[in-house]
């Protein structure tokens, strides 16, 4: 029997950072391939990175015209994020008058999660909300427990006890539980989360059941979660969305050809791979130990630097490091982790970064410097056993015989042999996640026959 088309049409609506945004994109291209009209709503600054159709779905600028709303948004997090939140009440509703149309109504809003105040929103202008997590299940059941009237988790620093997560001591928790005051606004969204569980009609994770099958058991059995990725482009998974290679958005320019280049000229698994992503920013005492590590570590290393980074590096070292790496400001990510050349991610472990490691299967080593890192790095050392986690010494600080000795130990030990077999054992798994009859896929489908 023929399908019927969906007329459907849904907004989305990313937080405007790299990490939160690609994963939403994906989401829109699954959607748009079984026939819904998606539009994503984001600012000027980032639509102007990305082609006026991205694949099959539009882009709508939240400030396309008005002056005084087309400056940057502020650099502070806690005040880009009430900047943001004052552009979109502002705004939203007439986009939506706008795109709408009798063929294709505007129907639901997909948010992103952090944005704990975009349900009432939606609710108000007649739309259904679905909230969309960027981070793992392990950390929304966190900050679940995270309820201020009757908090499980003690700030005294002793090992917390959760049901359906591993035993976490201190350094395994999410930084904000212990650094809120740092970043008060952005705080309070992220442990104003649970909102979304009971306010929102959908609740999308980008996470796939295989990986996280004990903690999305115990959510599931109290709410109707729907697991939805992983969501990284088609062609590095069941290559089922046509000309799906990347996500489409860079916020900084890709050094693509020399690092391809470079990385064709290497050996099979004889390259460290070492990215921080668009946000972590290291002290400068950590980057010249890093420095140095890579180079003690003897194996040849792609290493991006942003280039407002690039000032802490020690000059003996870039005089050196030629030897045995290559230093660029951005690069393909999906592409060099794909590379036959890497042998090992050396990563802040973010969510994204930790979800490609393991839909390509890439052991990791480990060093996490905020937000859900941490936990995503006891998960990455200990449950799932796809990579290792480095020691901060007292300051702080991880010395480059820490890391050299751990980039080896990956490289060249038997144990890096047993985390690349289970790396890629994930690797399979999330494949079939979202491959046609997969747990996402049906959920994805479950999400529209309800539209």
């Amino acid at each position: 029997m023929e399908k019927i088309p969906n007329k459907s049409h849904v907004l989305v609506l990313p937080y405007p950072a790299q990490g939160h945004i690609n994963p939403m994109v994906q989401f829109s291209k699954r959607l748009t391939s079984r026939g819904v009209k998606v539009t994503l709503v984001t600012t000027n600054s980032v639509s102007k990175n990305m082609p006026k159709e991205s694949g099959s779905f539009k882009i709508e600028s939240i400030n396309p015209h008005d002056d005084d709303d087309d400056s940057p948004p502020p650099e502070k997090l806690d005040e880009s994020i009430v900047w943001f939140f004052n552009l979109v009440s502002k705004n939203l509703g007439a986009i939506v008058e706008k795109l709408s149309d009798s063929e294709y109504p505007v129907k639901a809003l997909v948010f992103d999660s952090v944005f704990t105040w975009a349900i009432d929103l939606a609710h108000q202008l007649g739309l259904k909300g679905a909230a969309f997590f960027t981070q793992s299940c392990s950390l929304s059941a966190i900050y679940y427990h995270m309820d201020p009237e009757k908090s499980e988790i003690p700030l005294d620093g002793s090992d917390v006890s959760l049901p359906s997560l591993p035993l976490l001591e201190k350094e395994d928790l999410p930084s904000f539980i212990y650094e809120s005051d740092l970043y008060p606004t952005l705080s309070g969204f992220i442990f104003g989360q649970n909102i979304n569980f009971k306010k929102a009609d959908w609740l999308f994770f980008n996470t796939f059941d295989a990986l996280e099958k004990e903690v999305i058991d115990w959510i599931r059995a109290r709410y109707p979660i729907k697991i939805i990725g992983p969501t990284i482009p088609s062609m590095y998974l069941d290559k089922r969305l046509k000309d799906d290679k990347e996500y489409g958005l860079s916020l900084f320019k890709p050094n693509s050809e020399t690092c391809m280049k470079w990385l064709d000229s290497r050996e099979t698994g004889s390259v460290v791979y070492v990215s921080f992503g668009s946000l972590a920013s290291l002290g400068e005492q950590q980057m010249e130990e890093l420095a140095w590590g890579l180079m003690m570590s003897d194996c040849y290393f792609l290493w991006v630097v942003r280039a407002t980074e690039q000032n802490k590096l020690p000059e003996e070292f870039m005089s050196k490091a030629k030897e045995k790496g290559l230093i660029v400001n951005w690069c393909p990510q999906l592409d060099v982790l794909s590379h036959r050349a890497v042998g090992c991610f050396f990563t802040h472990c973010g969510w994204n970064s930790t979800l490609e490691a393991h839909s390509l299967g890439v052991p990791m080593v480990a060093m996490p410097q905020w937000s859900d890192q941490p936990t995503n790095a006891k998960f990455i050392r200990d449950v799932w056993q796809t990579g290792l986690r480095v020691k901060a010494g007292e300051n702080g600080v991880v010395n480059r015989d820490e890391i050299a000795s751990s980039i080896r130990e990956v490289m060249e030990d038997e144990k890096g042999v047993m985390l690349k077999e289970n790396a890629i054992k994930w690797k399979k798994l999330a494949k079939e996640a979202v491959d046609e009859g997969g747990s996402s896929d049906k959920n994805i489908e479950e999400f529209l026959s309800n539209l």
